[in-house]
């Protein structure tokens, strides 16, 4: 099999690199090589010819524009990105019969209810973001490729900057915290992501069936107060140096801290539709954080 991996140097790519050497031949381009063979999504059409240069058996798209208040201001940007590339791969997977593994996002629903969404739930995007990332997975369905589009949520990596080393560091700084408490998901770990992608496409790709839309997130939920109060009181104990007392984590609504961008209430995202597919059991969000700070902690 070869695979064409896309966005290798982000968060979720950055993981796929690993995840995916396994499964065969892997030609891994970011966004920076505008070469003979271009990841530059910006350009949607070097996309294509990079396409037909490698032939890939699959394409697996990491790259995004996930910069969610910042794309308010540049939607056009934002759009090209996020749903021109992406159908552009599209279409030339399905001249290929090649598979696209794609990955979306919570925000292409309105965040209203306290239920997990599944699959079929009514879209209803709030941001610029939500609908450029709607847009591509709806332009991807059209265009008749094999495909596999991962919707996830709050996604985090060892590597790079994260909102838990943000919490370690403000911990050790300050007395009090405030911290929102009125959106819910399950953070969920790029590693844990990277291997549900492999696992699922090799699976796709011997039963074509299971060609669709799955949401893949980590099992359980909580709110950014919780997580944040989970990964201090977590560094506590393994003797990270915490001035913050727990009592001092102060939970506040969304509106405390207005953003350009409208964020969901609700980003839970039900699994079982994946989970049944593929045979999975996704792991509690708890379990990819430790092992998150763990790795940060050891660094």
């Amino acid at each position: 099999m070869k695979i064409l991996l896309l966005g290798k140097n982000g968060q979720v790519g950055w993981e796929l690199q690993r995840a995916l050497q396994p499964l065969g031949e892997l030609v891994a381009l970011d966004f920076d090589d505008r070469g003979e063979l271009s990841g530059d999504f910006t350009q949607p059409e070097a996309l294509a010819a990079t396409v037909q240069r490698v032939r890939p058996d699959a394409i697996v798209n990491a790259a995004a524009h996930t910069a969610v208040d910042k794309a308010e201001s540049e939607p056009d940007l934002a759009r090209t990105i996020n749903a021109t590339a992406p159908a552009v791969l599209a279409r030339e997977a399905a001249r290929l019969g090649a598979w696209l593994v794609h990955y979306s996002t919570d925000y292409v629903f309105d965040g209203s209810g306290h239920a997990p969404r599944r699959e079929d739930a009514p879209t209803g995007p709030l941001s610029v973001y939500g609908r450029t990332k709607l847009e591509g997975e709806e332009l991807i369905r059209a265009s008749g490729c094999r495909h596999l589009i991962l919707r996830t949520s709050w996604v985090y990596a060892a590597r790079g900057g994260n909102f838990a080393k943000t919490m370690l560091k403000l911990a050790a700084e300050r007395d009090r915290l405030t911290i929102i408490d009125d959106q819910h998901g399950a953070p969920t770990g790029a590693d844990l992501l990277a291997d549900v992608t492999a696992h699922t496409l090799r699976a796709a790709m011997a039963q074509p069936t299971l060609s669709g839309t799955y949401h893949a997130v980590a099992a359980g939920e909580t709110t950014w107060h919780g997580y944040a109060r989970f990964v201090i009181e977590w560094a506590r104990a393994h003797g990270q140096p915490v001035r913050v007392v727990a009592e001092a984590i102060e939970p506040v609504p969304t509106t405390a801290f207005p953003t350009p961008a409208t964020r969901p209430l609700n980003s839970r995202l039900d699994t079982r539709k994946l989970c049944d597919a593929f045979g999975l059991s996704l792991p509690h969000w708890q379990q990819g954080v430790e092992r998150m700070l763990t790795e940060i902690l050891a660094r």
